[in-house]
């Protein structure tokens, strides 16, 4: 995804939690493509603190910023928290991404016409709601259903975004589906994926095409597609009754915006 981004001439901002690997990514990039403006930056998710830093870091630079890509997938067998005592799943999945792009979203509006894309999956459509009473219950759900319910979130989240914050404006806030992609999670047990998933599995190439589609293609704004939720590739998505529960998207902003403020609140 990256390094078709640098291939178009943007300057990418690389974020993640392995310093080594990020910067032997960027490298990567930049001797493949010829590109040299693409950047590591330092972000962990599981840190509000690192993700407020990762935000301040980037606006000190005083860049444009026309497109913002949350990207974070991940999903742990056993119970876990983050740093600041998150459910491990919805905390890096969702939390971590809201409230990067809260922070970034008054440059994201100035530097308009601008793409905001949110991955979340399929899995969405098995989640049963948002468990915000038990979220941090060990017991009360599987693995599987934390997966889904910070998926479930994501496209939550870019709709209540798109009503609250970008109404009339040139900023284009879409979530997707990549497809199965083949990459080490999804051949981990505890996601339990039949044969059959693996062996229709895309590659990660066309895995960040419809990612690139939301942030890329003119069509987005031709056809002013907003709080959208597209599956491979480029396709216009069906999504679950409990994401298109408006009054259950308002809740979530509302219950994430307190839980970080508290969070934060408590590392003073």
């Amino acid at each position: 995804m990256c390094r078709e981004l640098a291939r178009k001439n943007a300057h990418v901002f690389l974020l993640g939690r392995n310093i080594e690997k990020g910067q032997a990514a960027v490298e990567a990039i930049k001797s493949k493509i010829g590109n040299k403006d693409v950047e590591f930056m330092h972000l962990n998710l599981k840190s509000l603190q690192s993700v407020k830093e990762c935000a301040e870091n980037f606006l000190a630079r005083n860049l444009p910023l026309h497109i913002l890509i949350n990207n974070a997938e991940i999903t742990t067998e056993m119970f876990s928290l983050t740093d600041d005592g998150i459910q491990e799943e919805f905390g890096v999945n969702h939390v971590g991404p809201f409230f990067l792009t809260k922070l970034l979203l008054p440059k994201i509006k100035a530097s308009q016409p601008a793409r905001i894309v949110n991955v979340s999956s399929m899995g969405h459509r098995r989640a049963t709601g948002i468990e915000f009473e038990s979220l941090n219950d060990p017991n009360a759900q599987d693995s599987k259903q934390h997966y889904r319910q910070s998926k479930l979130a994501n496209v939550l989240f870019t709709d209540e975004l798109n009503r609250r914050y970008l109404e009339g404006e040139q900023v284009y806030a879409n979530s997707i589906h990549p497809g199965l992609v083949d990459t080490p999670m999804l051949r981990r047990n505890d996601l339990s994926f039949s044969e059959t998933f693996l062996g229709s599995s895309i590659s990660t190439e066309d895995g960040a095409l419809t990612t690139l589609y939301c942030a890329t293609s003119p069509e987005i704004e031709e056809k002013n597609y907003r709080g959208m939720y597209f599956v491979p590739f480029g396709i216009e998505g069906e999504k679950s009754s409990y994401a298109e529960d408006d009054d259950l998207a308002k809740r979530l902003w509302e219950f994430t915006e307190n839980l970080i403020d508290e969070k934060l609140s408590q590392k003073k």
